[in-house]
């Protein structure tokens, strides 16, 4: 299950440390407006998935909430289909659809659990509703 923060369930992007940071900053600044999850982590946690108007904690990586997001679109896809459009509002920096592919499979490669164009994946967009 993930963790609650202030009644919300909460969003933890990347892995904590430096990574974590910079994701944040970035959403913080409005350069990242989107992020993509393995449906797979659903299941493993018992969660369900994020809803148009849901409003989630944004944690750093002491676990303080730094932003409440609110969601304002989900869509469940094969991760061969994830577009253009999104990989760019992710804001991290990719040149191109490819390149965004290749970091995405490289920290799922870091985390176990591979993917590949099959592999299904939810693309969540979002807006900051609030910082903290």
């Amino acid at each position: 299950m993930w963790p609650r923060v202030d009644g919300m369930r909460a969003l933890e992007l990347g892995f904590p440390g430096d990574m974590r940071d910079e994701l944040n900053t970035l959403v913080l600044t409005g350069a990242k407006t989107a992020t993509t999850c393995l449906l797979d982590e659903y299941t493993e946690e018992s969660e369900g998935l994020e809803y148009v108007g849901e409003r989630q904690a944004l944690l750093d990586t002491e676990g303080r909430r730094v932003a409440t997001l609110e969601f304002i679109g989900v869509e469940v896809k094969p991760f061969g289909d994830v577009t253009w459009e999104h990989a760019k509002a992710e804001g991290e920096g990719d040149v191109s659809l490819e390149a965004w592919c290749d970091v995405h499979r490289r920290f799922w490669d870091r985390a176990g659990t591979p993917v590949d164009d099959d592999t299904v994946v939810v693309c969540l967009a979002f807006r900051v509703a609030e910082v903290a």
